[in-house]
């Protein structure tokens, strides 16, 4: 029976650093070649969706791309002496070339290798795309914007300026932030800790999404939040704003004090729809 490429990555992920001899490192470096080369042709994914919704984590694509952190060494990048960068070797920026289909706009953005990138990608300088990331067909990085490592971003979205998707390598079985498709994420937003944005959802400028925060939906009446393993979930075509609720104990009620809060105003209309089809003159 032939070994599979996920049985090799275990292998040598489990092998401890001390000893890790240097045949073993060889070895182990020509099998990390071949699984960074399937996660930037996006045929290896940190997460996928199953048939019913839910989405999958794959522990093992983490690991692959851990043991390429123990694996490499240090190099210099730099490209002068105004401009010195050191990094592993194992982790270079990506290799695009005019055939690869991105639109990189001049200005200073960098994408990791390993790191997924679909047709028609846009990326607006500087924006950051970390190692083992997905960015799917037609999505916008607009500036400033963060996409951190095994984040999942699906087709036709919109990051814009200063959006920051938030990344996790370990613990490995841990989510990464999901982006669903058509989604258009607000300037100075922030996504992290797993949360699953729902396909065609618009997140308002400063709209911020963590595992502990309540998500109050204003027009169904109910409240969203992480409980144990399922994640926080943005209702599909949910428009959230940021919002605030009042303390109702102690000192703070008497101060007169609110703590931040999203909350889902509406769900996506005609009026939405003509809205944000203003960004696809952007692309």
């Amino acid at each position: 029976m032939a070994v599979t490429l996920e049985t090799q990555i275990e292998t040598y992920f489990s092998i401890p650093a001390a000893e890790l001899t240097e045949d073993k490192k060889q070895e182990a470096r020509a099998v990390f070649t071949e699984f960074k080369a399937a996660l930037n042709k996006g045929q290896l994914r940190a997460a996928s969706r199953n048939e019913d919704g839910t989405w999958q984590v794959h522990p093992w694509v983490k690991r692959g791309i851990l043991l390429g952190f123990r694996l490499g060494g240090m190099i210099d990048y730099s490209i002068d002496d105004s401009f010195r960068f050191f990094d592993k070797d194992t982790y270079p920026t990506k290799r695009l070339t005019i055939n690869s289909g991105v639109r990189i706009v001049p200005g200073g953005s960098s994408v990791r290798d390993g790191a997924y990138l679909g047709q028609s990608v846009t990326i607006m300088p500087p924006a950051y795309i970390n190692v083992g990331a997905y960015v799917d067909d037609g999505t916008m990085v607009d500036s400033h914007a963060l996409v951190g490592s095994c984040a999942q971003i699906g087709k036709r979205c919109h990051l814009s300026a200063a959006a920051q998707i938030g990344g996790v390598l370990e613990p490995v079985g841990a989510l990464p932030v999901i982006i669903e498709d058509d989604v258009l994420v607000g300037g100075n937003c922030g996504v992290y800790e797993g949360t699953i944005v729902r396909a065609g959802a618009i997140l308002g400028s400063g709209v911020i999404l963590t595992g502990g925060t309540p998500l109050f939906d204003a027009v169904k009446g109910v409240i969203y939040r992480r409980e144990g393993d399922k994640p926080l979930e943005v209702p599909a075509g949910a428009v959230v704003v940021p919002g605030a609720r009042s303390i109702t104990v102690g000192a703070a009620k008497d101060w007169g004090l609110s703590v931040y809060a999203p909350v889902i105003v509406k769900y996506r209309d005609e009026k939405t729809e003509a809205s944000v089809q203003l960004e696809d003159f952007l692309r």
